[in-house]
């Protein structure tokens, strides 16, 4: 069992995966060694950590990196095109919209971009911190919801959704 849980940790550490793959995985994959709410309970868990330390480093990070000119020429401009991609949520919904953005399960969102974005427009620690919950809940939602949908037969395993998670 344990062996189950640090395949769930590490696939939920996966960038732009995260509990996108990794519930999946477990309700799909192990499912005869653990039940899909315990799969769903470690990968919000691993999720929602995850965030957490990746804002929290940000700030010696971004401290030391700029210091190097490559850093500003090649890196910083990427950085800052995450912070355009989230900036609409921000602006629109205050750190609600960040929890948004962390929410939407598709690649590209999620705690690691909503770390950078959020620590780029200067989100304020504490308020990250319950954005980050609220988006990994509702990104955990989305996933568990479609993965049961398919499991129990509702949502057809030759449709485009259950070609999607199971590529069969």
């Amino acid at each position: 069992m344990a062996k189950s849980i640090l395949i769930l940790v590490a696939v939920t550490l996966i960038p732009t995966l995260e509990l996108r793959a990794s519930i999946p995985w477990g309700v799909f994959l192990m499912a005869d060694k653990l039940t899909w709410p315990f799969v769903a309970v470690v990968c919000i868990c691993a999720n929602i950590i995850l965030g957490w330390i990746v804002f929290w480093i940000m700030g010696p990070i971004f401290e030391f990196l700029r210091t190097w000119q490559w850093f500003d020429r090649r890196i910083w401009p990427h950085l800052e095109k995450t912070r355009h991609k989230i900036h609409p949520y921000v602006e629109k919904y205050g750190e609600l919209g960040v929890a948004v953005f962390i929410g939407i399960p598709l690649p590209m969102s999620g705690v690691y971009t909503g770390a950078f974005g959020a620590y780029l427009l200067g989100v304020d620690k504490r308020k990250f911190a319950v954005a980050n919950v609220i988006g990994v809940l509702i990104a955990a939602a989305a996933v568990t919801t479609l993965c049961l949908l398919i499991l129990y037969g509702v949502v057809a395993e030759d449709s485009f959704l259950g070609r999607l998670f199971l590529k069969t």
